[in-house]
């Protein structure tokens, strides 16, 4: 049934809110020892179903030796990690969560693998899966291996794995690592340490092709299954179909837009209207390919802190910063992607030896937070505006993006009938602005469907009373006018009442 039901399914134009797991650390038993696939199913569904997220993203679930690798060395290429239970206990695992409506997909690493004698290195004694040429077959960063993509027998090995993980496990998606290294020849290399392509140039022919195939080959095979790229440079048309002279993939992490928008939450509020362009910068390309907004565990590992860590001010600012983070997140254009821990507040890094702190939600701020993260996903999946029409600019408009010194900005988002529409007024700074006057399409009631800064969500409960009416004046080139109540570093959404 799950799977008739997602071949026909658009899931271009469907809620998607992504919640990356690590199994390994997601929760643990009281011993600090692993649980197993048929012990977190049930744990996980029912997160995922009370914080209403539609899919889970596995960290690499595939067999690999090193702990902490997370996955991305992976040896068994065919076989989920029996660190949490046999095949047929991941297949109950994914099943389970399909009965429960959540989707599974899984990070899927087909750039490199690790030297390990029992793996793949030489493994006829000659170069048989890397290349020969250290210039290639190298990667030095990393400590690891590249696949020769360009040899028949590789690529039908990776085709083979990647469409087994989907047909035998059932896999709704796969987003596949590090493709940026492998769509370069000189990714992370110095002059003198990689070769031209036969036409001169840096792209790496062999990967390009590697990559269009498996993505044709995925979509017509299993339909509805989706593709995700974790590429972070400019390369075009990653999201496109190969038929247009894409890549293929269904979707593409948007690593510039999280780049951005952390920057700008880390920046002390007072400096904010300085970094102004950091939020507005992503709609210019928005449109460009169909984005993924990642959130993921990059962020908080290595030192780069937790993400209420990140967050500017005392602890009561802290989390209406994060609030008014994932607000921002669930109402900009593209599907969305949280780590575990983020959304409940946690302070630490993210550990793969510990379980999520979930001791924390025993404390009003967390379990708030927590409680705000449940409504804002209902919220999300309920109103086909905040969806419907996230790759096209039709989908959403501005309403005044100009106001750097109140560090405020407004826009609307609209489904296809384009009556269906709300608007988010964003204020990133602790300061309540009292009157604040913006431009609306229509002149009527505009209810107040969700205010960040409510006392529900441990905020100082500043707002509008429910919603206001509009005036006939015009405003921000709309006939129409609100004049409202901006809450201290909170987002507000309003719905028409007509």
């Amino acid at each position: 049934e799950w799977l008739s039901r997602r071949g026909q399914t658009d899931i271009l134009n469907s809620p998607m809110s992504i919640y990356e797991a690590h199994l390994g650390s997601w929760a643990r038993n009281a011993d600090n020892e692993w649980l197993t696939y048929r012990e977190l199913a049930p744990l996980l569904a029912q997160y995922a179903k009370q914080q209403n997220y539609t899919h889970i993203e596995l960290m690499p679930i595939g067999e690999f030796p090193y702990d902490p690798s997370w996955g991305y060395q992976v040896t068994g290429y065919f076989c989920p990690t029996s660190r949490f239970g046999s095949p047929d206990d991941f297949k109950y695992f994914v099943d389970f969560l399909h009965n429960h409506d959540i989707g599974v997909i899984i990070d899927w690493v087909p750039a490199h693998f690790p030297k390990d004698d029992f793996g793949l290195r030489r493994f006829d004694g000659s170069a048989l899966y890397e290349h020969e040429d250290w210039r290639k077959g190298e990667h030095k960063e990393w400590g690891t291996l590249v696949f020769n993509c360009g040899r028949r027998e590789v690529g039908n090995f990776l085709y083979s794995s990647v469409l087994f993980w989907l047909e035998f496990y059932h896999i709704d998606g796969v987003r596949v690592d590090a493709v940026a290294s492998m769509l370069y020849l000189d990714y992370s290399r110095e002059e003198g340490e990689w070769e031209p392509n036969i036409f001169g140039g840096n792209e790496n022919l062999d990967a390009i092709d590697f990559l269009r195939k498996m993505n044709i080959l995925a979509h017509e095979k299993f339909p509805g299954v989706m593709t995700i790229a974790e590429e972070s440079t400019s390369w075009g048309g990653v999201s496109r179909p190969t038929y247009l002279g894409g890549l293929g993939f269904t979707f593409k992490w948007n690593m510039g837009w999280m780049s951005d928008i952390l920057k700008y939450f880390s920046a002390d509020p007072i400096y904010r209207k300085y970094y102004h362009k950091n939020l507005t910068f992503a709609l210019l390309y928005a449109f460009h390919e169909n984005f993924v907004l990642p959130l993921s565990h990059d962020e908080v590992v290595h030192g780069k802190g937790s993400l209420i860590g990140k967050m500017p001010g005392d602890r009561w600012q802290k989390f209406a910063n994060l609030r008014l983070l994932f607000g921002y997140m669930y109402a900009h254009p593209g599907k969305k992607l949280i780590f575990q821990g983020g959304d409940i507040g946690q302070w630490s890094e993210w550990d793969h030896d510990a379980s999520v702190d979930w001791g924390l939600l025993k404390y009003r701020p967390h379990a708030r937070l927590q409680k705000y993260m449940t409504h804002l996903g209902k919220l999300y999946r309920d109103n086909r505006c905040m969806w419907e029409d996230d790759f096209s600019s039709n989908g959403f408009e501005w309403v005044d993006l100009n106001d750097a010194e109140s560090s405020t900005i407004s826009f609307i988002r609209k489904s296809k009938n384009p009556d269906d529409y709300m608007l988010f007024v964003f204020n990133f700074t602790p300061v309540v602005r009292y009157d604040y006057k913006i431009g609306v399409p229509e002149n009527c009631f505009y209810q107040e469907v969700l205010n960040s800064d409510s006392e529900d969500y441990y905020g100082s409960n500043v707002g509008n009373k429910g919603g206001v009416w509009a005036k006939p004046d015009a405003c921000d080139q709309w006939p129409n006018t609100i004049s409202i109540t901006l809450p201290p570093l909170a987002m507000t959404i309003f719905s028409p009442k007509r």
